[in-house]
């Protein structure tokens, strides 16, 4: 089957000196970038990558980083990108999950991992001849993104070669992309997004800009890069950054010029709650999809002037199939709110190493053909007019700044603070509508500060999952069954 690697190959023929890439170091041209990813392809086939090999991808974002996961795609194997300013040890903990086989990285980074893996260094010379990458297999495993399961632990995510080349293309046909976008990468590696963000403008023969994270997360530095490079698309930005935007003093237009931006990760009612929709000039998308689906399954137009009482999601992308379900399995009423289960070609493959999880939330699809399965969202929702609204979370998962976060994951990780006896982690939502997390501790933490808790915490988790406060308890409130009463705990936190 074809690949994104394919097309930028195209592109590199009919167009050779067409910039591909905008980074720090300086412009790159589609034929560098297409011999970039020829060379890193022969370095893999040395290595013996093939299908079902995962290689772990641990550089800085910028050339090596795209043609790497564009090689790995080209030789039929799957990636699994490393966001390199996260903590060591949760690194290591995705590369176990993923069951990656081979790490790609440089002379720099190659220490990050230790000698878990066999290394190809991207900063060496690349063999001239290696054995020619075989078709590839549709069915094959293509990337592995990680999402937190209702154990707070993540869980590898295995998504196969014809999910992600179907969406890469719809969303690249969908949003109108080619030789004219100009993408502005938002997405930091290690997420999903990111592969929406690299490969769907690349795709179309457009230009993408990789500018250091720390220009993207400064509203005036995020505003002079859209201008500066003259941005026209943002195919990942998530509700809470476009408030922060938005509520920027003294910034007049900072999304001038940009004819679409899409937003995903989180409810965008808030934003549009708050007026927010008159900061994007150009066509606003609201994409829903969970990790296992393939990043998105549903879009919606946002209007001019729209109905900020709802979140509404929209229609289907095409090949996806989107039930709103009771308990029983069984279709709700229109406009009645039910559990959203999606099927269709985006469905990954389950979770690495975790049947029973998989077994679990990919359940058999009792209105499809013979061996369909749905995915469980755990999203609540319900049809209306304009397709899928939105109705939250059936479980404590929430979304802070744009990812999925279970409080478990947090909760575990204190527990392992030798002071720390009792810890519960709860969300709660601020007056501007954003989504933080609390935390609830026991134990004997008198000479403890909020700081010290924090390196702590720091040392396994990235800063999305760290409490906004904690507070300290003498003893955490129970139900009569024993568990922890969490409602107590939310509500004592209001006052």
């Amino acid at each position: 089957m074809r690949t994104v690697a394919d097309d930028i190959a195209a592109h590199a023929a009919r167009s050779p000196e067409r910039i591909a890439l905008t980074t720090p170091a300086g412009d790159v041209t589609y034929a560098r970038l297409g011999a970039r990813i020829d060379e890193i392809a022969r370095l893999l086939r040395a290595h013996g990558a093939r299908p079902e090999t995962v290689c772990a991808v641990a550089v800085e974002h910028g050339t090596d980083a795209v043609a790497a996961m564009a090689a790995v795609l080209r030789c039929g194997a799957a990636f699994l990108t490393l966001d390199v300013g996260q903590p060591q040890d949760r690194l290591a903990a995705f590369v176990r999950g993923a069951g990656a086989r081979l790490l790609l990285t440089t002379s720099a980074h190659a220490p990050l991992l230790g000698e878990a893996l066999p290394t190809v260094l991207l900063d060496r010379p690349a063999p001239t001849n290696a054995p020619p990458p075989p078709p590839v297999d549709p069915r094959a495993l293509a990337y592995v993104s990680h999402t937190s399961g209702s154990t707070g632990e993540p869980s590898a995510v295995l998504i196969e070669h014809h999910s992600l080349d179907v969406y890469l293309r719809d969303t690249a046909h969908a949003f109108g992309l080619g030789a004219d976008t100009v993408a502005l990468q938002t997405a930091p590696l290690g997420y999903d997004a990111s592969i929406r963000d690299t490969f769907a403008p690349l795709l179309a023969g457009a230009r993408l800009v990789i500018v250091d994270r720390a220009r993207l997360l400064r509203p005036e530095e995020f505003a002079r890069t859209v201008r500066e490079h003259r941005v026209t698309a943002l195919l990942s930005v998530t509700p809470s950054f476009l408030s922060h935007l938005a509520g920027a003093p003294g910034l007049a237009d900072p999304l001038a010029g940009v004819v679409l931006a899409a937003s995903s990760g989180e409810s965008l009612r808030p934003f549009l709650a708050a007026g927010g929709r008159t900061l994007v000039p150009g066509r606003l998308v609201n994409q829903y999809g969970p990790t296992e689906c393939t990043m998105t399954t549903t879009r919606h137009g946002v209007q001019a002037e729209p109905d900020p009482s709802g979140d509404l999601v929209g229609v289907p992308r095409a090949g996806t199939v989107v039930r709103i379900l009771d308990a029983a399995l069984e279709p709700v009423a229109d406009g009645t709110v039910g559990e959203v289960y999606i099927g269709g070609g985006g469905l990954a493959r389950g979770y690495g190493g975790r049947p029973a999880r998989t077994a679990e939330c990919f359940v058999p699809d009792p209105f499809g053909a013979p061996g369909a399965r749905l995915y469980r969202t755990g999203d609540l929702g319900w049809w209306g007019e304009g397709g899928l609204h939105y109705a939250g979370r059936t479980d404590r998962q929430v979304k802070i700044r744009g990812y999925r976060v279970d409080p478990a994951e947090v909760e575990g990780v204190l527990l392992s603070h030798p002071g720390i006896t009792g810890a519960v982690v709860t969300s709660h939502t601020d007056d501007r509508g954003r989504a933080y997390l609390l935390a609830h501790i026991t134990g004997d933490l008198a000479g403890t500060t909020d700081a010290a808790l924090r390196g702590h915490l720091a040392r396994s988790l990235p800063p999305h999952l760290m409490p906004r406060r904690f507070q300290r308890l003498d003893t955490l409130p129970t139900t009569r069954g024993g568990k922890t009463d969490r409602r107590r705990l939310v509500a004592g936190s209001s006052r």
